[in-house]
């Protein structure tokens, strides 16, 4: 692996994007072949904010957060030494800045020359090359983060690029996002029943577990489920403290009813589907609109299992505002987007005489507790799900 090269249907996961430079830990290679990546999430908290379950006002107190790089090059702060400071703000805000030449253009890095070109015009740099990670995952720990301080770490095998249809298999900013949103949304996430819907790398479910009595974690195709699972287990530790339960499971949104075959990988018990219908209160699902047959199923999906539901629920949506250009239109536009948006509207406006749907958009002032690039076009919508008056 001397040379990292992508196809041109290649999508490019944003921790890639957001870490092009750093060296990441190529573990294995799945079913597809496809090559795969552990890296480590730091979460810096209080104690207090580990435990205690504040409305929705009070996000949790002294919090901060990091990427680890994946050599496990951690800050050595004590936990209870963790608050954000405004220096550190203003430091984020500088790596994520829009690197731009004299003229205002943007500055694109090229791709570094071969240390043998023989026409380099200018002294060679470090090539960026994937390391293979040659002993089990628990030895690269590095500063003695995790013995110290275990809650602090989340730990996501992933995929760097795939092809559009396995997108999943990547870790997306809108995943971050909801897990922020999550983190800080702790009285609604306290001790309840939630289903992921499009969990792909499940890092929301991991999260949202932390609270929770029991998640759903669903996707669909046995290998990004059983890559899902991997990741479960990998933060174990996370989830055994808030005695938070998470089960992996297939939900196809093209299929009306859950698998229940035995013998099929991921498949549904009978008492694993009564306790979701009969104990969900929450429904989140992070980065899924991008194709607009995708998006009416995930709303047909969303509308069909609420009807089966019990209880009042609530419905959380992170969707990024992605601009592309299209021959269509010659011009940039939101088409997936606009489609998540107007898939929303006739939600709010179905009348069905039994469940009335409340859409609202989420401010984004609640604190960032992982780092990625929080950028404008990130947005969460919340669906209050109640039975009609």
């Amino acid at each position: 692996m001397d040379e990292v090269t992508f196809k041109s249907d290649t999508v490019l996961s944003d921790v890639h994007l957001y870490t092009p430079n750093q060296r990441h830990l190529m573990v294995r290679l799945n079913g597809m072949g496809q090559p795969v990546f552990l890296s480590q999430f730091k979460l810096l908290w209080s104690r207090d904010s580990w435990t205690d379950s504040g409305p929705e006002d009070n996000g949790p107190r002294d919090v901060s957060t990091q990427e680890t790089s994946p050599a496990g090059s951690g800050s050595g702060h004590s936990h209870e030494d963790l608050s954000l400071q405004a220096g550190d703000d203003i430091a984020i805000q500088e790596g994520l800045s829009v690197p731009l030449d004299e003229d205002g253009d943007l500055d694109v890095v090229r791709r570094p020359r071969a240390a043998s070109d023989p026409d380099q015009a200018e002294p060679a740099r470090d090539k960026v090359h994937p390391m293979i990670l040659a002993q089990e995952e628990d030895d690269f720990v590095g500063d003695g983060a995790q013995e110290s301080c275990p809650h602090s770490i989340i730990k996501i095998e992933h995929t760097m690029a795939t092809p559009l249809e396995d997108v999943g298999k990547q870790v997306w900013r809108g995943a971050l996002f909801l897990a922020d949103y999550i983190l800080f949304r702790r009285d609604l996430f306290q001790g309840c029943t939630a289903l992921e819907l499009g969990a792909g790398t499940g890092l929301a479910s991991i999260v949202a577990a932390t609270m929770a009595h029991t998640v759903y974690c669903t996707d669909v195709g046995t290998d990004l489920l059983a890559m899902c699972q991997r990741n479960v287990a990998l933060n174990s530790h996370l989830t055994a403290t808030g005695d938070g339960v998470i089960k992996v499971k297939e939900l196809d949104w093209l299929k009306d009813n859950l698998c229940t075959d035995p013998k099929v990988p991921f498949s549904w018990s009978e008492e694993d589907i009564s306790d979701l219908y009969d104990h969900t209160t929450v429904l989140f699902a992070a980065e899924v609109f991008y194709d607009d047959d995708l998006t009416d199923a995930l709303f047909n999906t969303l509308s069909r299992l609420v009807h089966r539901l019990k209880n009042a629920c609530t419905a959380i949506l992170s969707v990024e505002k992605r601009f592309n250009f299209t021959l269509r239109h010659l011009d940039v536009t939101c088409e997936a987007y606009d489609h998540f948006r107007a898939s929303l509207d006739s939600l709010e406006k179905l009348a069905d005489g039994r469940l009335r749907f409340m859409v609202e958009p989420v401010e984004a002032s609640f604190p960032q507790l992982l780092i990625y690039e929080r950028i404008r076009q990130l947005e969460l919508w919340k669906i209050r799900v109640e039975p009609a008056a």
